[in-house]
């Protein structure tokens, strides 16, 4: 029998970190042991998590106990501060899922590995510490790095959809629920806080810098993106398709799709699900993903699963809403 290791969560009042405990919840080899949020302290996690009443009795703390696996659910550049005042074991495997360690993987005990599992699996395997990808990120470097593994990017025009739990859980007058119905608006036109990271891991396989013009949208629904990728290549549809179904052929999460795609076939799993189109030498990669399953706490699951040994899809054999 599995003996169960210890999980804690810091941060496990937002979104990503809800969801984390949502999914650990049924996770077999995983036992919480901490929900660490500073203004929940001493609340049952379902009076914030609501959906869970009745799935569990866990309680929020603000005290850290060691653990086996310890994920930081912080706002950005919270983490390495949090990690600097308090004591972490040798031992502990941390998964960060904000931004301090993407682009800069030093920290005192090691060197943080970025958490892309399609491009670095036995480097994670390896590591007690991973810098999960940002959501963006992931959705648009799973459409573009089988291009990139045959250098054949220079420039590229990207335009993505997110829901609003992409802009996490702090209520601010772009994600009131009066304002985002019925409504769509461009955030951070060309100044994504993604695109270095995103670049840094395709110029890596391209092998020459990648020009990459993202165009990020705020969606009047709750989670899932939705990118489109456009890239000039002399390359048929069927020498595009044949490049992207070689590179994912044995990949746990990532499919690709022939027929057209739509968020409801991700939203609730941590899949990627990836349809090509082409008009003239101009190629189109859609890509759809769930910002906080795949492009969150689903990949960060993934991520303990291959550090752990274990199967990848452990706890993450989960059904799509569909409808």
């Amino acid at each position: 029998m599995q003996t169960k290791i210890k999980v804690g969560i810091i941060g496990a009042a937002g979104y990503t970190g809800g969801e984390l405990i949502r999914l650990l919840l049924h996770h077999p080899n995983v036992q919480i042991n901490a929900a660490i949020s500073r203004s929940n302290t001493g609340k049952p996690v379902y009076a914030v998590h609501t959906d869970l009443f009745g799935e569990t009795e866990l309680q929020f703390t603000n005290e850290y106990v060691n653990s086996d696996v310890l994920f930081l659910c912080l706002p950005h550049k919270e983490s390495k501060t949090w990690l600097e005042e308090h004591t972490v074991s040798d031992t502990t495997k941390i998964i960060d899922l904000g931004n301090d360690f993407r682009l800069d993987g030093n920290f005192s005990k090691g060197e943080f590995i970025y958490g892309l599992s399609e491009i670095n699996w036995e480097s994670i395997k390896k590591t007690n510490y991973v810098a999960n990808p940002g959501c963006f990120a992931t959705a648009i470097q799973l459409a573009l790095l089988p291009l990139a593994q045959e250098k054949l990017l220079n420039k590229v025009y990207t335009t993505g959809i997110t829901g609003a739990t992409g802009a996490g859980q702090q209520l601010q007058p772009t994600s009131h629920f009066s304002w985002r119905t019925n409504n769509i608006s461009a955030y951070k036109t060309l100044s994504h806080q993604h695109v270095p990271e995103i670049c840094q891991t395709l110029e890596h396989f391209n092998k020459q810098k990648v020009h990459l013009e993202f165009i990020p949208w705020r969606g009047d629904f709750t989670r899932g993106i939705f990118t489109s990728s456009t890239v000039e290549t002399y390359l048929s549809l069927e020498s595009v398709y044949a490049i992207y179904e070689t590179y994912y052929k044995n990949n746990p999460f990532v499919f690709v799709s022939h027929n057209t795609i739509d968020l409801k076939q991700v939203v609730n799993t941590n899949k990627c699900l990836i349809h090509i189109e082409k008009q003239g030498e101009q190629v189109v990669i859609h890509s759809i993903i769930d910002n906080l399953i795949k492009g969150a706490s689903g990949q960060a699951i993934q991520n303990m699963n291959i550090m752990m040994g274990w199967e990848p899809t452990l706890g993450l054999k989960l059904k799509a809403s569909a409808f």
